[in-house]
């Protein structure tokens, strides 16, 4: 179960495939190509955040596809630990 201080994110948050109705949180500024929970993971572990893997989690948009989410410790605000997730796993993917 999720803690009231954690920070729920989704993959689709940061897919600049769909759009801001469908679930994207960024702009396409930012926003990368199908990200996945351990891209997101990963980009937390340089970030140094502590975070934890939920990988048969569904977004609720798409309740079909278990995606899996990460909940992640309240160390900034959340528009900006998006932001700098994508920074991070474009560098990963580089």
């Amino acid at each position: 179960m999720a803690k009231d201080r954690d920070i729920m994110i989704w993959p689709q948050y940061l897919n600049n495939n769909l759009s801001r109705c469908e679930g994207r949180k960024v702009s396409l500024e930012y926003a990368i190509k199908d990200p996945t929970v351990n891209e997101i993971s990963r980009a937390l572990k340089r970030l140094n955040i502590t975070h934890n893997v939920e990988k048969d989690k569904a977004y609720p948009g798409k309740w079909y596809d278990k995606s899996g989410r990460v909940l992640s410790e309240r160390t900034m605000d959340k528009n900006e630990l998006l932001k700098q997730i994508c920074i991070e796993i474009k560098a990963i993917r580089k």
